[in-house]
């Protein structure tokens, strides 16, 4: 499989519109392709570059056959693939590099793709990201949250793992809103997105000692 350089990013890729499901810049997302359209759009990326763009459809319009979607989305390579017995696909995305949407074109196989812009985000490839974490804040606010809604953790695991990782699995993986969560996608640079997820967290952390504030 071909790695794919910023310079060779297509302008047209398939989009899967899925809420609150997010993928980040060299971060891996395991996926369940079970719809028809969908098992179309993951044959059809097998085919060519092996692309697929991942973004979140609008709150408000989830229930609408064609939802609109938030204009900042993340593409991911398929890095590895497995057919099941029953006809379902199950794939891991890599996370390659956000993107912008300009525009939406014609359905192919019933799945959605788009007119993308690449430049806004050319970091996610040319550029290591040496923006620094205050780990040990992220850490003690983790410790409480997970404490709080009762999330048993592997600490050896989450102190071993790199900055990147770590700030990557926590925007993936925690239960934020969609809004939070298209936040998170947006945010420049790692240091951002690590502070993002510590006001986040401490504000979880406030609404759960003092549940009454929140109906004021």
């Amino acid at each position: 499989m071909e790695i794919l350089r910023s310079d060779t990013l297509p302008d047209i890729i398939p989009i899967f519109p899925l809420p609150g499901i997010l993928l980040l810049p060299l971060a891996t997302l395991p996926l369940n392709i079970f719809e028809p359209r969908y098992l179309a759009m993951t044959r059809d990326a097998l085919k060519g570059d092996w692309l697929i763009g991942m973004i979140q459809p609008k709150y408000h319009n989830k229930d609408s056959e064609v939802p609109d979607l938030y204009p900042v989305g993340c593409a991911g390579k398929i890095a590895s693939f497995v057919e099941t017995d029953d006809g379902r696909i199950l794939i891991s995305l890599k996370g390659i590099a956000r993107f912008k949407l300009l525009e939406e074109t014609t359905l192919i196989n019933g799945y959605r793709r788009a007119r993308v812009h690449w430049d806004p985000f050319n970091t996610d490839i040319h550029t290591k990201d040496a923006s620094k974490v205050d780990r040990e804040q992220l850490e003690v606010l983790l410790r409480k949250y997970f404490e709080m809604r009762k999330v048993n953790a592997s600490w050896a695991a989450i102190e071993r793992a790199p900055d990147a990782q770590l700030v990557a699995s926590l925007a993936m993986q925690c239960p934020f809103t969609l809004e939070e969560k298209q936040a998170l996608l947006e945010a420049p640079a790692l240091g951002d997105r690590a502070n993002l997820i510590v006001s986040l967290l401490s504000m979880a952390i406030t609404e759960d000692l003092n549940p009454d504030a929140t109906l004021h």
